[in-house]
């Protein structure tokens, strides 16, 4: 009886061993790894849109009077200072009309000193009693019509001295010229464009938006605008200026984005991409496979920093997309939530961080 004693005490003994590892298991169980995500707010981004860089201020320069071009001082691309010439018109029929004037002028100040003195011997006539005061009047009268004749020839002397000067082009302001539209030889109408000058002080980056895009958008929104040559060259930049209507043909709205100090690549006529940065939107955006509903509460797992343990939250959902949700409240930016196999998680169960190295 003593062996079958003694296995039996042994089989005890080995039952509760087994029975406390199994019970020592239960109270401490390792850690479960975990899939999940640091909520963080995001910027929205609208698809890039390419377009180019243009001046904020250009002018197109034309002559003011008719003629033909008998040169032209300034190509594309030449940088040009405030009243610098840039073309000039045949002046020959300009500078005899400003003879014509001068001589008319001369003719008309004879004319002025002959009835002056008419007026004076009148006067003096008149005094003595020889002549009549209708003599004298005629003689006040052909001297103030004299002096009209005066004012008036000097007015079209100093008209065409003015369309004289007509005959040069000269630039309003400091510029690089980004258009020529005549050459040598060429008969201009007054106002045809000639050249056009640019101000490369202030550039903006224009691009063409589609119409539904386009109306999401108002001046005042952040564009950051990269160089298509070399995308790492970037500058960020305002909406300054919104079409108010799509353009019929292609149904797109321009829009103009003024640039904060841009670098020295960015140059006029220079392709360029335009990315849209809009606010953070006040909604959470998390995988679907984030989400747990049971018993009709909508929940997420939450991870405690501290204890490393999974607890439930409830949140409100705002829309659903395929694979991610929108959550509209219940988890804040910081909060760290699991991703995957949320519906074999329970209450305070320890974890592990699988991705914990991830950003």
């Amino acid at each position: 009886m003593k062996p079958i004693l003694i296995s039996s005490i042994v089989v005890s003994a080995v039952g509760l061993l087994a029975a406390c590892q199994e019970q020592k298991h239960a109270v401490a169980p390792a850690p479960r790894p975990v899939l999940s995500v640091v909520v963080t707010p995001q910027a929205g981004r609208i698809a890039g849109f390419a377009g180019t860089v243009e001046p904020r201020y250009k002018s197109d320069h034309g002559f003011r009077v008719l003629g033909r071009i008998v040169s032209r001082d300034v190509n594309v691309g030449d940088v040009v200072r405030k009243d610098q010439r840039l073309a000039t018109l045949d002046p020959v029929a300009y500078q005899l009309a400003v003879r014509s004037a001068q001589s008319d002028l001369a003719s008309a100040t004879a004319r002025l000193e002959n009835a002056s003195a008419t007026e004076t011997r009148q006067r003096t006539l008149l005094e003595q009693k020889i002549a009549n005061q209708a003599q004298f009047d005629a003689a006040r009268q052909a001297r103030e019509t004299a002096e009209a004749g005066v004012t008036r020839a000097r007015a079209d002397l100093d008209k065409a001295v003015e369309q004289l000067g007509y005959t040069e082009l000269r630039a309003d302001f400091d510029g690089v010229i980004t258009a020529a539209e005549v050459e040598l030889g060429e008969v201009v109408q007054p106002g045809q464009t000639v050249v056009t000058v640019a101000r490369p002080d202030i550039r903006e980056a224009v691009i063409d938006l589609p119409e539904n895009v386009g109306q999401g958008l108002r001046p005042g929104a952040r564009f950051e605008i990269a160089l298509q040559l070399d995308p790492s060259v970037r500058a960020a930049g305002t909406v300054r200026e919104i079409a108010p209507q799509a353009d019929p043909a292609t149904r797109t709205r321009r829009m103009r984005i003024t640039l904060d100090a841009p670098p020295e690549s960015f140059r006029l006529g220079t392709t360029i991409t335009a990315t849209a940065v809009t606010q953070a939107p006040a909604d959470i955006e998390l995988p679907s496979s984030a989400l747990l509903e049971q018993d009709g509460r909508t929940m997420v797992w939450t991870v405690d920093p501290a204890t490393g343990t999974v607890s439930t939250q409830e949140v409100t959902v705002a829309a659903r997309d395929g694979s991610s949700i929108r959550i509209q409240d219940g988890i804040a930016p910081g909060m760290r939530v699991v991703t995957a196999g949320v519906h074999s998680l329970t209450p305070n169960q320890p974890v592990k961080i699988a991705d914990e190295a991830l950003p």
